[in-house]
């Protein structure tokens, strides 16, 4: 497994989360998740303005195995989707850390107090 990226935050849920400036937060998959996925050949992302609750089912990945539910790590609206994930999802497995999914620009940062750091999420996933 590639080391996990200290700057960002992750859920339970195996994705992997970046605050960027305007209470943006921007979302992904971890490396852990697209393994255990394997390889991606669908996903389904919200709708651009969406109004999501934070852990509402928001996306879908999908791999030959199986099918993987993504939520919003916050409450929001969503305000940017990734194209080039739609287009091409093995990106997600060739650069999980670099292909994000979804934007979402959060009501309330509070939200935050349940993401994990980089040491936490590990031990979820060792």
């Amino acid at each position: 497994m590639s080391e996990l990226p200290e700057n960002l935050h992750y859920t339970s849920e195996h994705q992997w989360l970046r605050l960027e400036a305007d209470n943006v937060v921007c979302v992904g998959i971890t490396d852990f998740a697209q393994q255990q996925l394997g390889d991606l050949v669908y996903v389904d992302l919200p709708v651009l303005g969406r109004r999501v609750l934070a852990k509402e089912q928001c996306a879908v990945v999908e791999s030959v195995k199986t099918a993987s539910d993504l939520s919003s790590p916050v409450t929001g609206e969503i305000i940017a989707v990734n194209s080039v994930a739609v287009d091409d999802p093995e990106q997600i497995n060739v650069n999980p850390y670099e292909t994000w999914l979804f934007s979402v620009k959060a009501d309330d940062l509070s939200e935050m107090d349940d993401w994990l750091d980089s040491q936490a999420y590990l031990q979820i996933i060792e």
